[in-house]
């Protein structure tokens, strides 16, 4: 029994199999592709714009209220709570969607569903507690497989049940919730972690150096110095005295990893590189998710539920399936994102603008369809290569940490979107006006882009004209 414990707890593939199934039960949510017309139907009798002005607008705010924190308390109790919390998070979600009335209750809803949202962390970054470096694209690649497989799966699997089956919203919903009752209880058989990435770590870098070196082991120009922190953290080494008595004193190791966390995004922001790849990363990841908080909206207003039939699963479905193709055609484009990926930004978020547009300009149902077709297979193209660009100068540790701290001004940025558009407190926009306003978002993030690139391209022409003159000169 003790050898059988112990295969179980140093295999990577028994972790790998408990979270990818974890993952695939916490994605299969088949009635989120009919939450609107759930909510302005029969079963919840609410008016559209409770729905859009005073229910959707609180997963925005309790995200961000929740995000930062979570992400702290996620690394330093290392994952599996925070996991067991997102499945209660979860239930008790769907649990409120079947038996709750109001709009009081479904308010409620959204916050724990943001509560869910912003667990999210623990999904991604447990794995690579319990698994050795030798295994991390292999377990990255099975993790974010599974969620696209589960999200593709539930939406078609929600569109056959409504469309052939007639099944209600109400039973989709109890699929839903046994769905991710099975993800919680996943999350019970997973290895306790013996380390994480900030708060209790088995590889530590050495002692900081003295003041006159304080800045030899990280510099300011960016990329290359993010790189180098690559090997002192992961050598070998165990921790110095002050990591130690850090351990003891609770208080002092959060406000250690605090200081360290400032500086790190100090020194990864000081490269220009990084700046405007996490700049468009933060503007385009609120303008996403704005519009998928709100897509279903405009389509019941185009074509209402109660009088026209509903084929949301199957256009998230496809839109899935082209995100997930897009995504992975970057793997074999041979660009140097260096020269061209702010062009590439600025080109592809000005289609993301057009589709948006399109969705505002043409009432036709199937015009809508078509735009978030092509806004989602733009952005996740577009995201996939900001998150490559980013990794590929950061380390692991350092990589997460610019991904939360993104996120969190994305989450930022769309909740001042939401209170001033959406918000029945701010403008309160119908939802055709709140696309205009999306799509003249999308055209602003392109300009700034278009313009970037402009810049970066003449100026490189002018190098090289006057690297060319001086060698004809010589």
């Amino acid at each position: 029994m003790d050898c059988w414990k112990g295969a179980i707890h140093y295999s990577w593939i028994y972790p790998t199999l408990i979270i990818c199934a974890n993952g695939f039960f916490s994605t299969m949510r088949p009635s989120e592709s009919f939450l609107t017309p759930y909510l302005t139907g029969p079963d919840k009798n609410l008016t559209i714009e409770e729905v859009t002005n005073q229910i959707y607008p609180v997963w925005t705010y309790s995200y961000l209220a929740l995000l930062f924190p979570v992400f702290l308390i996620t690394d330093y109790v290392r994952y599996k709570p925070i996991l067991l919390l997102q499945g209660i998070s979860f239930i008790i979600t769907w649990l409120l969607l079947l038996f709750a009335q109001g709009v009081l209750a479904m308010q409620m809803v959204e916050f724990f569903y943001g509560m869910a949202t912003a667990t999210e962390v623990a999904y991604y970054a447990y794995i690579y507690s319990v698994v050795s470096t030798d295994h991390y694209q292999r377990v990255t690649s099975y993790c974010r497989s599974i969620t696209l497989v589960a999200a593709t799966v539930a939406a078609v699997l929600g569109q056959l049940l409504v469309s052939l089956a007639d099944v209600s919203y109400f039973h989709l919903n109890a699929i839903s919730l046994a769905s991710v009752s099975l993800a919680f209880l996943c999350s019970f058989f997973l290895p306790m972690p013996q380390k994480s990435m900030f708060f209790h770590r088995k590889d530590v870098s050495p002692p900081a150096p003295g003041p006159d070196k304080s800045v030899a082991s990280v510099g300011s120009d960016g990329p290359s110095s993010c790189q180098e922190d690559k090997g002192s953290v992961s050598a070998d080494r165990g921790p110095p005295p002050e990591a130690e008595a850090g351990n003891t004193r609770p208080h002092t190791n959060v406000l250690r990893v605090l200081v360290q966390l400032g500086k790190d995004l100090r020194d990864c922001y000081s490269s220009r590189k990084l700046l405007y790849w996490s700049l468009w990363w933060a503007l385009a990841t609120a303008g996403f998710n704005q519009v998928l908080n709100y897509v279903q909206v405009l389509w019941d207003f185009r074509a209402p539920s109660h009088s026209s039939a509903v084929y949301n699963g199957a256009v998230e479905a496809i839109a899935t399936f082209l995100g997930s193709g897009t995504s992975m055609a970057v793997g074999y484009v041979k660009v140097n994102w260096d020269l061209s990926g702010e062009l590439a930004l600025g080109i592809f978020s000005a289609m993301d603008a057009g589709s948006l547009f399109l969705m505002y300009f043409i009432d036709n149902i199937w015009a809508c369809y078509a735009g978030y077709l092509a806004f989602k297979a733009c952005y996740m193209l577009l995201i996939t290569i900001a998150t490559f660009q980013i990794a590929v100068s950061l380390s692991m540790e350092r990589y997460a940490l610019m991904f939360g701290f993104n996120n969190f001004i994305a989450l930022a940025i769309q909740t001042i979107l939401t209170v001033v558009v959406v918000d029945s407190k701010g403008l309160g926009l119908d939802i055709s006006t709140q696309f205009l306003i999306y799509g003249s978002y999308f055209t602003v993030i392109a300009g700034i882009f278009l313009i970037r690139s402009i810049y970066i391209i003449t100026s490189t022409k002018c190098r090289n004209t006057s690297v060319v003159g001086e060698s004809t000169d010589q």
